[in-house]
């Protein structure tokens, strides 16, 4: 971060003739993005801790599964919510839009916390995931408005490093105020994050340019979609980054049940997860060093080959222990390999919009609907399967790391770099 830090965007970035766009140092703007994502987050991971005081108060027995839903509909909420938001933030800028998606963010959370039963409860969460879809893709937009290449994946990585915060203290902010309070005021503490944020935007102001604004017409969308879908370059980095998040979602959906039900140390859980996100923390500081020091494409290409080195090895050590090896076996086998596909997102993304120009906002939409709506998807069949061994997560992350391995170096061929995006 030191070689970065204190630096300002770039003029030829930030035309001077747009009132609304102002040069920022590069640290207020990770910070601004950081907490940006860190809503999204938020969220998910605040929440879980009060799912046993949830279910009576929602009609559920004391062992129900279904108010997992709390989570799925969230991400569908998100999911859907991306695509729109882009094209929105596209024509309209990116503060006003930021602020809509934190306004729906804050609606949701307080019918959320109002609800005495499961289906309200539902349809709240599906506003505030599709709410927490704004900030969570216009995070990627607006780094690509101030930042281009190289530089634009630096900053994603010390901002996904901060933003790393946000899952490992989350669940522990959750558990301190359900020991003072009910499980409304976990949703109340989200609200209040939510409209401090909105605050945090109108001081930053815009980014995008008004000459760079886009109509939200049909047609003009329609082609604007065309032209994000039919870039190789774009897509094929895209799911690489979709591969490697279904890896991911594995860990966070399955990390839980395999420790309490496999390995009877639910216990430990927390300490797991927490120590995990220190860890992948630290891995988004040095891909900030790598990406400076060989830029994003060798960087996103080393680490994919050694995500399938290291995927082909735990699956040996997996199977060589019957498909259940020892408990710190399975924890730094999957963390290991969570930590080397660090630098996937903030390459990936910045390689996806590199060619986009003032297409970000849309682009960052689709890829952040594919990414996430089909990297669930696999995650879920693959979660699905864990019964009696955790050979099945073993297999997935060497068969999806495979595949990533293929699309990023297709994403990454010198060839297909600079595809052509004109803009009408």
């Amino acid at each position: 971060m030191r070689a970065i830090q204190g630096t300002h965007v770039p003029c030829r970035l930030l035309p001077s003739n747009s009132s609304t766009v102002r040069s920022r140092n590069t640290s207020s703007v990770i910070a601004y993005l950081a907490l940006s994502g860190s809503l999204l987050a938020l969220g998910i991971d605040i929440v879980i801790p009060a799912f046993d005081e949830m279910r009576p108060d929602l009609g559920l027995a004391p062992e129900s599964t279904r108010v997992s839903l709390i989570v799925t509909v969230y991400f569908v909420g998100m999911a859907i919510g991306q695509p729109i938001w882009g094209p929105i933030s596209d024509r309209f800028g990116r503060r006003p839009s930021m602020v809509a998606g934190l306004v729906l963010y804050i609606v949701g959370a307080g019918i959320s916390a109002a609800s005495t039963s499961l289906p309200p409860m539902l349809v709240a969460r599906f506003i505030w995931g599709f709410g927490a879809a704004a900030p969570a893709l216009l995070r990627m937009a607006i780094a690509r408005d101030l930042y281009q290449g190289d530089q634009m994946a630096r900053v994603m990585s010390i901002v996904m490093a901060v933003f790393m915060i946000g899952p490992v203290a989350a669940p522990l902010v959750g558990a301190l105020i359900l020991l003072i309070a009910p499980w409304q005021a976990v949703f109340v503490f989200c609200m209040v994050a939510a409209a401090g944020q909105i605050l945090w935007v109108r001081r930053f102001g815009e980014t995008l340019p008004d000459e760079n604004r886009r109509p939200l017409q049909f047609k003009p969308t329609a082609k604007a979609f065309r032209k994000v879908l039919t870039t190789r370059s774009t897509m094929a980095v895209t799911l690489a980054l979709t591969l490697n998040h279904a890896g991911f979602f594995i860990f966070l959906g399955s990390s839980q049940p395999i420790m309490d039900r496999l390995y009877g140390r639910d216990d430990l859980f927390v300490a797991m997860f927490s120590g995990a996100g220190v860890v992948m923390a630290a891995a988004f500081v040095v891909g900030d060093r790598l990406i400076g020091r060989r830029g994003a494409a060798a960087t996103l290409r080393g680490s994919a080959v050694l995500f399938c080195v290291l995927s082909l090895i735990n699956l040996f050590v997996t199977v060589a222990y019957d498909g259940l090896p020892a408990l710190w076996i399975w924890i730094v086998g999957f963390v290991a390999l969570n930590t080397v596909a660090a630098p996937f997102g903030p390459a990936c993304f910045s390689l996806a919009l590199q060619p986009m120009g003032d297409l970000a906002g849309t682009a960052s939409g689709i890829v952040g609907l594919i990414t996430t709506a089909v990297g669930s998807v696999l995650a879920a069949i693959v979660d699905a399967r864990i019964e009696s061994t955790v050979t099945p997560m073993a297999v997935a992350y060497l068969l999806f790391g495979l595949a990533a391995l293929v699309m990023v170096w297709v994403g990454t061929d010198s060839r297909l770099e600079g595809d052509p995006v004109p803009v009408d």
